[in-house]
């Protein structure tokens, strides 16, 4: 296919995430506080876009508890950083199975399941622009960990997203996470067009590898906006892949703690990056006002 550079980039900065990192860096943030202050930063040094999770302040674990998430919303609102604000949904689709022989003895500490409603229900009370919608079920890099999203559930979560105004992200982690993607827009469960995360490199979904990110770009329909982030060191080399093939960027601690190897990552200094290769690719990068004219997004307070 003929290259089709992008030349109007935004960035996403996922803020903190869900995964065990926070032992592993002092720069991933925990408390509200500290997402929101993180966020903030981030904007100022050019990302568009905030993904923010949520975190237990002590411990640092996944958390989805509705008033820490309403915290992170009004103070990134009350700053003076005008930014997009993309909340996540995937929490509460966990399910940590027993061992080989004894699998339906599941892990309480590993599993977290909840319904549709209440995994949706901090998007009902803050109002973000944009929520992510993991658009499958998948198994992670843990032995008997599985991040589970029916095609059930994804109708109830996606009809919701829908009927709130708040537009979904979807995370695409493999082909066929695309291809059910398409079936909720063509079923009227998500409007078209469609926003995509390409997810590369996350055990055990799409390879990093090229040939496999440009199969998910050209799964992606025509009309639709896409977005795309590689784990770990890779990070910044598909900076320069997504928009190459057209599309947007993310970068941020969730998905990798280093800025040079031995130095661990602030989240502004991983957007600077994305931003300094960006500009150095002869592309723009856009703010969040042109981010919510090109996607449809209408910014609003919470409720309340």
């Amino acid at each position: 296919m003929p290259l089709a550079m992008n030349k109007d980039v935004f960035i996403t900065c996922a803020v903190t995430g869900s995964g065990a990192t926070q032992d592993r860096s002092h720069h991933v943030p925990r408390s509200p506080k500290q997402i929101a202050d993180s966020a903030i930063a981030a904007a100022k040094a050019g990302a568009a876009v905030v993904h923010c999770h949520v975190r237990d302040p002590e411990t640092g674990k996944p958390s989805r508890d509705l008033a820490m998430f309403r915290e992170v919303t009004d103070r990134i609102r009350d700053s003076d950083t005008d930014v997009v604000l993309n909340l996540t949904a995937g929490m509460g689709g966990d399910i940590t199975f027993g061992g080989v022989e004894n699998p339906m003895q599941l892990s309480d500490a590993g599993t977290d399941m909840a319904g549709a409603t209440e995994r949706v229900a901090h998007v009902a009370e803050c109002l973000p622009e944009i929520c992510t919608l993991d658009c499958g079920t998948m198994n992670f890099a843990e032995a008997d960990y599985v991040m589970t999203n029916t095609p059930g559930m994804l109708v109830a979560m996606g009809r919701m997203m829908t009927e709130l105004g708040v537009k979904p992200e979807i995370e695409a982690f493999d082909t066929g996470h695309l291809w059910y993607a398409k079936q909720l827009v063509k079923d009227g469960i998500l409007d078209s067009p469609a926003l995509v995360q390409l997810c590369m490199g996350v055990p055990w979904g799409a390879p990093d590898d090229l040939n496999t990110f440009m199969a998910m770009v050209n799964n992606v329909p025509d009309g639709w906006t896409f977005s795309a982030f590689g784990l770990g060191r890779n990070q910044m080399a598909y900076v320069a892949a997504s928009v190459l093939a057209g599309g947007h960027v993310r970068v941020g601690l969730e998905d990798n703690l280093w800025l040079d190897k031995g130095v661990l990552a602030e989240n502004w200094q991983l957007v600077e990056r994305a931003g300094s290769i960006i500009e150095n690719m002869g592309a723009r990068v856009i703010g969040p006002a042109e981010v919510r004219e090109k996607l449809g997004l209408v910014k609003r307070a919470p409720k309340g």
